[in-house]
């Protein structure tokens, strides 16, 4: 029996590692663009460079009392995805026919970005109340596996896929 962890295991505890650079001070989210067991990119949430991180200047979200998986626009921080995303293009990494693994399922915004990235499968953990997401991934044909963290049980929210 091999001893090392399965690479699902490797990538999803990788995407849980990414997210401890998080600044969102709701939700610490982490992404790793994987193909053929390579890792491409990663990404997590937080500022753009150069703007002022929500660990310092508190959350505009919770100013305005906006719940979870709403109004995604009205946020300074990029998603682990969409961070994800733009780190491959910044470097020059092509992504097509490449799978994610994150922490969180994606929103409706970053399945989006996702699906016109040519990203095919996504790995996920945790639920997030956003059903387009879901709904456009299953129609574009994007594969959405949910996945136990390894060592540490489901970390799904009950009730949210």
């Amino acid at each position: 029996m091999d001893p090392r962890p399965s690479w699902n295991d490797y990538f999803i505890e990788m995407s849980y590692y990414v997210a401890t650079r998080a600044t969102c001070t709701r939700r610490q989210v982490g992404a790793v663009i994987v193909k053929e067991k390579h890792i491409l990119a990663t990404g997590y949430n937080g500022a753009p460079r150069g703007i002022a991180h929500c660990f310092d200047t508190g959350c505009l979200r919770d100013k305005l009392n906006i719940p979870s998986g709403e109004r995604h626009e009205l946020c300074v921080a990029l998603h682990a995805e969409q961070n994800a995303i733009i780190q491959a293009a910044y470097h020059g990494i092509a992504i097509a026919g490449s799978e994610i693994y994150c922490t969180t399922h994606p929103c409706s915004i970053c399945a989006k970005m996702i699906i016109n990235a040519g990203i095919t499968r996504i790995y996920y953990v945790e639920g997030y109340p956003d059903e387009y997401g879901k709904q456009w991934l299953d129609e574009a044909g994007v594969e959405r596996i949910q996945l136990v963290r390894p060592n540490a049980g489901p970390a799904v929210v009950p009730g949210i896929d």
